[in-house]
């Protein structure tokens, strides 16, 4: 399986070398969790920060951020919450299908808003992707995570895209939530030998990222990475330590995992792992060989939060359904 790899084009004629900075950028989801952290690296460099969020509810009273929702039915609206913009930052997308919600129709919604932002005169689109995204790919997530990089490309607005594989830091889900499980059940489960790496990079890192990419010219294509990348049973057995936990960590078979996670994500009112995820991850798309991008050692930052991790179970659908 290959990655799709997104044509290089020319600036289009309203290219941001032919404008002026305003000073006005706009961040989907700011409250959200790589958002927020991009939110916060844009607010430290002096940006203006405007959201377009599907939760308008969440914006603390006190923020300041301009807020206007995001939504997709409402085609004019986006062209009107994007005037006057330099440089978009994407990180719309859905995890796992939910509901009428599904990774179809959130690539349709993201082709409405590089539409809008090419029809408002936004200067630049700096898109969150993941790593190993493939028109070919078996999994949903993956091939549609394709289709949105050629819509960004086919939008002719000049563009930067980041390829993480897993975030971790602040209130990310994953890292946390393996800690809970470690500290309250007797055994953690691994599908398979859990040989496949993860190479995981801190939201922080990946907002600094971002907010360098945004300032460039050119179209690129970079992958988000940190500097380590353990084997996931590596990962596991990190966490058990630095928390110390007592859980015993066994292997199954990777066929049996997803129906495991499911059961208990049932019993949590939750969805730990889906069976596309697991797939994905061990068939290596957590993974990269390229050099870092980050600088935050995944090693150090769990031995710096071993007393707060996994304290609070973090729940998936109730943060975004």
């Amino acid at each position: 399986m290959t990655p799709t790899a997104l044509p290089t084009q020319q600036p289009a004629s309203t290219s941001a070398s032919a404008q002026s900075d305003t000073g006005l950028d706009v961040v989907t989801g700011a409250f959200s969790y790589s958002g927020r952290a991009i939110t916060a690296a844009l607010t430290d460099a002096g940006r203006r920060v405007r959201t377009l969020t599907g939760h308008p509810g969440r914006a603390p009273q006190d923020s300041p951020v301009e807020t206007r929702p995001l939504d997709f039915d409402d085609q004019l609206g986006l062209v009107a919450s994007l005037e006057g913009v330099t440089t978009l930052y994407n990180t719309y997308w859905v995890r796992f299908a939910h509901a009428r919600i599904d990774h179809e129709l959130a690539v349709a919604n993201s082709r409405t808003l590089f539409w809008a932002a090419k029809r408002a005169g936004v200067q630049r689109i700096v898109h969150v992707s993941i790593t190993h995204p493939s028109v070919d790919s078996p999994w949903p997530y993956f091939r549609g995570k394709s289709l949105v990089e050629r819509a960004l490309a086919e939008a002719e607005v000049p563009y930067a895209v980041l390829r993480p594989a897993i975030l971790f830091g602040g209130d990310g889900v994953l890292l946390n939530n393996i800690a809970w499980l470690l500290r309250h059940l007797p055994v953690f489960a691994v599908g398979g030998r859990g040989d496949y790496r993860i190479r995981a990079i801190h939201v922080d890192d990946l907002a600094q990222l971002c907010v360098r990419k945004g300032a460039e010219r050119d179209d690129s294509v970079t992958d988000a990475v940190g500097p380590e990348r353990p084997t996931f049973v590596e990962l596991v057995g990190s966490i058990r330590e630095v928390i110390g936990s007592r859980s015993r960590i066994v292997h199954v078979p990777g066929v049996a995992l997803p129906l495991l996670s499911r059961l208990v994500g049932l019993a949590l009112h939750d969805v730990l792992l889906t069976r596309d995820e697991y797939e994905a991850m061990a068939a290596g798309l957590a993974d990269t060989e390229g050099p870092a991008t980050g600088t935050t050692a995944l090693s150090e930052w769990l031995a710096a939060h071993k007393d707060d991790l996994g304290r609070q179970y973090a729940n998936e659908l109730q943060r975004h359904f």
